[in-house]
This record gives structure tokens, sequence and C-alpha cells, in this order.
């Protein structure tokens, strides 16, 4: 007999409103074409086309005339081939070359959906039995492109949740080049991206130990300049689009955490940000820090990484190397273990494997702990997000791939101190699409990256079937006796 959990009411949903400005750019050619037309026309007539467009889309995004200036500086080189002076060049034409080169793109059009939840670490000024919440998404737009994307919610005492409505602007957050590579880590992930090996080589011989972009684009510049072989060329693009793996991204402080979308920026994860599992990770120490494991795609590869914070304004990701971080569904565990970190992994796409780690970001040696076992499982399982530490051992929820392909969540119980091993399993899905979530853009799914505990009650946020997301919670110590007594 499966337990009875409690879906809650309220739902969050795609909401195409949420745009955000994109550079633009169709091709040397009709580029130059653009430029040499605007060049033409007075300042009068710029004007006249400009303002109107100002006052426009204004009102859809916070400081548009600093995101058309810096499309504009993108096609600097086409206006300084038309002869212009760019530095001389009037704010206004400024503007207008910059909304030629601009379109806006809806993150959430397609859907909205595998939330991830966590604790927000502001606290403050909540009456007893409530807690305030950081929830992440998955934000599909055009051409199935996925971001992450977050909402703030609170739950009450009696398990009542209000998820905080967004504001009204997107932003983006900065790009920044301020890391410092090891070149042996960078050029393993080079392997494992299918770049020539014969050129890595090259690379090899030509990077300090340890460097920086800078250093890197230098030496891609010039060697582009050496060779017109578009093959070479195509190769050295894909070591510098490798680089923006490894990168520092930053939010302005005065935008509310529903404003963030982290957006794709390398092309090695140009088709998406995938399924982001957040987990608050308590050190040694005892300070945290907030992790989450991803998935970045560019249609061909699929390359894990890690994302890191301490406020959510500030982030650094970078990818996750070793023969246990492939495929989809890595969950960090939210401690060391025997002085350890641990990893989730489902290497093979069908098995859930556990693996211990020195370095955050190196993941050998994985250990299959899970085969699927039942009839709605036999397909595949994988994590449902962080395992969650409790009294009895480690809580992994779980998803499972049945007949028709339907997707439900389940749970495990693991060992505490030997996480490879497993106390409990349950028996029958936890939660499993009713008529009401089968329908989407994938149907019969449902799927988390993330739960928490509240008030003696595990909170599940969950996808309904690619297109949604909804609230389900269950008593822990029911959900727990279960496990230890047979599933």
């Amino acid at each position: 007999m499966r337990l009875s959990i409690e879906r809650k009411a309220v739902k969050v949903y795609p909401d195409p409103k949420r745009v955000i400005a994109r550079y633009f750019f169709n091709g040397e050619e009709r580029a130059m074409f653009l430029v040499s037309k605007i060049m033409e026309m007075s300042n009068e007539e710029v004007f006249s086309i400009v303002s109107p467009l100002l006052q426009d889309f204004s009102k859809r995004h916070r400081n548009i005339t600093k995101k058309l200036l810096k499309h504009c500086e993108k096609v600097r080189h086409c206006i300084e081939k038309s002869g212009a002076d760019f530095e001389q060049m009037n704010i206004y034409t400024k503007y207008l070359i910059g909304a030629y080169f601009t379109h806006e793109y809806s993150i959430e059009s397609a859907a909205f959906f595998n939330p991830s939840i966590i604790l927000d670490p502001d606290q403050s000024h909540l009456e007893d039995g409530q807690s305030r919440l950081i929830i992440s998404f998955r934000a599909v737009g055009e051409g199935h492109i996925s971001s992450v994307v977050f909402r703030r919610a609170m739950i009450d005492k009696n398990m009542n949740i209000i998820v905080i409505p967004a504001g009204n602007y997107v932003d983006e957050a900065e790009k920044m080049h301020q890391m410092i590579y090891q070149k042996s880590l960078f050029l393993k992930k080079g392997e494992e991206a299918d770049i020539n090996s014969d050129f890595l080589k090259d690379v090899d011989e030509r990077l300090e130990e340890r460097f920086d972009y800078e250093s890197l684009k230098k030496l891609v510049l010039q060697a582009k300049e050496q060779t017109k072989d578009e093959k070479t060329i195509k190769q050295y693009n894909q070591i510098l689009a490798l680089s923006d793996s490894y990168r520092k991204i930053s939010f302005s402080r005065d935008t509310d955490i529903s404003d963030r979308v982290i957006f794709p920026i390398s092309d090695f994860e140009s088709k998406g940000i995938e399924d982001a599992r957040f987990v608050k990770f308590t050190k040694e120490n005892g300070q945290t820090v907030y992790y989450a494991t991803y998935t970045a795609y560019d249609g061909v590869h699929i390359m894990p990484k890690l994302l890191q914070t301490t406020d959510f304004y500030d982030f650094k990701t970078s990818p996750l190397n070793g023969e246990g971080a492939k495929n989809k569904n890595l969950a960090l565990f939210p401690r060391k273990i025997n002085g350890k970190f641990v990893m989730m992994s489902r290497i093979d796409g069908w098995n859930n494997y556990l693996m211990y780690s020195d370095n955050i970001n190196i993941w050998d040696d994985p250990i299959k702990i899970q085969s699927p076992l039942y009839p709605w499982e036999l397909v595949q399982i994988g994590n449902c997000g962080s395992p969650i530490e409790t009294k009895h051992g480690w809580l992994v929820m779980t998803h499972a791939v049945g007949p028709m392909r339907r997707y439900c969540i389940g749970a495990s119980l693991l060992d505490l101190e030997h996480p490879e091993r497993e106390i409990g399993r349950l028996r029958e899905p936890l939660i499993m699409p009713n008529p009401d979530e089968r329908e989407g853009y994938v149907p019969n799914v449902v799927y988390s990256c993330g739960s928490i505990v509240h008030n003696g009650e595990l909170i599940i946020p969950y996808g309904l079937s690619d297109h949604s997301s909804g609230f389900a919670s269950v008593n822990l110590e029911l959900l727990l006796n279960r496990l230890m007594n047979g599933g």
C-alpha cells in the first residue's frame, strides 16, 4: 500500500512575459549593411526612431540603454569599417545600432519545471514555524534552451506554501573572466569534449601550468591569425569556448532573486543548463556554502558542472572531472563523510552510483549502489536531488521510469556512515503523475531536483510533465518507518 501524500494547491506556471534582451547577429554582410544604412541617417531621424523604442522597451527591461550600448560595442568593428569614429558617435545612434542587434528572448515560454528547494540564507523577521525558501527551476524557452531561474517562497507552521510573485524584470549575470585554470584538468576536460588530441597537445606546449583567460585568449587569437584552415580555426574556437565552462558571474545588488537568470554563455552549454540540484553544504569548520550540480548541454555533449555561491549574487562555475562525472544526475551530499566529499551519480544512465573524493571537482571510482528492482522502476532509476540527513540515515528521493515511460518519485534510505549501503527502498512510488499532472511537453512525468524538511514534514517540489511545477508533502517519520521496515 502506498504512503499517503498531500498535494498542495499552489502551482507555478511558465510566464511568457519573462524576457531578456539578447545579442542578435545575423552575419557580417548583413551587419555591415545595417550599420551603413544607420550611419546615413540624420541625428533627427535617429532620435525619431529610437525614442519610442526606448519608451516601449524600458517598461520591459531594467536599464535597456545599457544593454543596447553593450550590443553596439559588439559590432564596433563594423562601425569602424564603415568609416565612422566610434568614440565621437551620437549616443542615440549607438542606441539605435544596439537595438538592431538585439532581440527579446522569453526564458519561460515553453516550460517551468524540475525545481530544487533550500532554506533562504535570510531567515530574519519570521513568525514561529515559518521558513523563507529559495526555489530554483529549469526554465525553457524558444529552441528548447534551458536556464536556471529562482523564486522566493514562504512556508508556515501548517505547511501552507506561498510562492512570492516574480519582479517585473529579468537580468542576466555579468560575464567575468577572472579564473585561474589548472592546465591538466583543463586539457582533460578538452579530451572529454572531443577536442582534437593533437591540437590539445599543441596548446599544452604553449601554456603555463596555471594560466588565466586573457593569456588563453591571446594565444588563440595569435594562432587563428596564422592559419586559414577552417577545421583548425574551429578547434581554437572550441578551446576558447571551453574556458567559458570555468567562470565567475555576478548579479547586480539591486535585483530580486526572481530577477536573476543563469543563462547559457559557453558553446558547451548552448542548448541549455539543465536540472540544477541545490544543496546547503556545511564545511567542517561550520561555515556554509551553497552548491548546485547541473548539466551543461550543447546538443551533442553532456558536461556535468558545479555551481557555487554564498549569497546568490555571485556564482562560480566549473566542470566536474573524472570517470564518475559523466551523464546526468549528479547530486552532492550536504557534508563530508569520513573526511571526504560524497556524490551520487548515474554514469550509465540507469543505475545509481556513489563516489568519494578529496577534491570536489574530481570524481573517480564510482560504486554501483542501486539498480532498478520493482516494476515501476525497471527502465531506470536516479536521484531527485541531494540526500537529506536524518537520524536514521540519508534520505534519498529518487525518480524511476517504468512502463509507458512513466516517471514516478520514490525514496531510499542509505547508511549514515557508509552511504553505499542501502537500508531500505519504497516498494511502491511515493508520487505518481495523476490525471491533472500527466499532460505536458513530456507526458506522464513527475520529477524533482531537491526537497527539504519543515516541521516534521518532507516538502517535495516537483515538475509536472515538463511543463509546470507543484508541491507535495509527506510525514517524515512515517516515510522513514516505512523505509526501515521493508518499504
